[in-house]
């Protein structure tokens, strides 16, 4: 029983000694902890002097005032471990969380794919905050930009929440890339009408449009005979954003119609005509009496036309 006793001091003992040894290790770890807080304090703030000098997307500043207090959190908690702990190297260190990074990358590997795709749309921005975009099906105002989706205000009212790294790597149509876009507005005019007539009406017309700019001159082209109609195309130029486009487009047609009408040209529309048979008198089958049947399909023949 007294050897029992004394192996069981004689461990406490051990213990007591290895605490006492790594006593003040410990101190200085939580000590290092401490500091890394005010450390990664101090870093966060001069990432966000830096990220508001050089970066003008609000995105970038904040990943990269987000990327400054982790790193200083991974710095300060690596080099407590090392000192609180002896045995443990710092390549130690390195090595595991080199292996838990190749790890983690083929787990969550779309999400880096998407974060990835995120960092380079901030950095090359492609397009920017409210752009009016079209990506694949969807278009719609760019709301905001994260880190792993793209968020698309559509139309409708609805909200598309794209990865990034399907609109990094599709081709995205940026309406608003510019301060000027071009609509194209076909119509049509009778056979009978005087071509040179109608262009100047069309011209004169579109531009005292309210919205069409004067910058560009409007384009009046003939495109082709069309099976009712002679067409032209009237190109002209408005502000890129949707509403705009829509209403000077309204606007444009209305306007058309009544300087066309004034005139008194019309704009004609498909027309099929018609041919009814009496099929009592009239047999395909029945190739003896072809003249009796040809006789009798114009004696007995009406004719209708319909308007489509």
């Amino acid at each position: 029983m007294s050897k029992i006793l004394d192996t069981v001091v004689s461990s406490l003992q051990d213990l007591l000694g290895s605490a006492v040894k790594i006593f003040p290790a410990i101190i200085t770890a939580l000590i290092i902890i401490m500091l890394t807080r005010y450390a990664a304090q101090f870093a966060t703030k001069i990432a966000e002097q830096i990220g508001k000098k050089t970066l003008q997307s609000k995105s970038l500043q904040l990943l990269l005032r987000k990327t400054a207090n982790i790193t200083t959190w991974i710095v300060g908690v690596v080099f407590a471990c090392v000192i609180a702990f002896p045995g443990l190297r710092l390549g130690d260190i390195i090595a595991t969380l080199g292996l838990g990074s190749v790890a983690i990358g083929f787990a969550f590997q779309d999400i880096f794919k998407n974060f990835l795709s995120g960092i380079l749309i901030l950095i090359q921005r492609p397009f920017r905050i409210d752009d009016q975009i079209i990506v694949g099906d969807y278009e719609g105002t760019v709301e905001r930009i994260d880190i792993r989706t793209t968020k698309i205000r559509t139309y409708d009212g609805e909200r598309i929440l794209m990865p990034n790294s399907e609109v990094f790597t599709s081709a995205v149509r940026v309406r608003t890339a510019f301060n000027q876009r071009r609509t194209d507005l076909a119509v049509g005019v009778d056979y009978n009408t005087s071509l040179p007539e109608a262009k100047h009406i069309l011209q004169k017309t579109i531009e005292s449009v309210e919205g069409v700019l004067d910058n560009k001159p409007a384009e009046i082209d003939l495109i082709g005979f069309g099976d009712s109609s002679i067409d032209f195309i009237v190109r002209y130029w408005t502000h890129p954003r949707q509403p705009q486009v829509r209403q000077v487009q309204t606007r444009a047609i209305m306007a058309i119609k009544e300087a066309l009408d004034a005139a008194n040209i019309g704009i004609p529309y498909p027309i099929r005509t018609l041919y009814f048979y009496n099929q009592d008198k009239y047999n395909d089958f029945m190739p003896d009496n072809t003249n009796h049947n040809n006789n009798g399909r114009q004696g007995d023949r009406s004719y209708a036309s319909s308007i489509e």
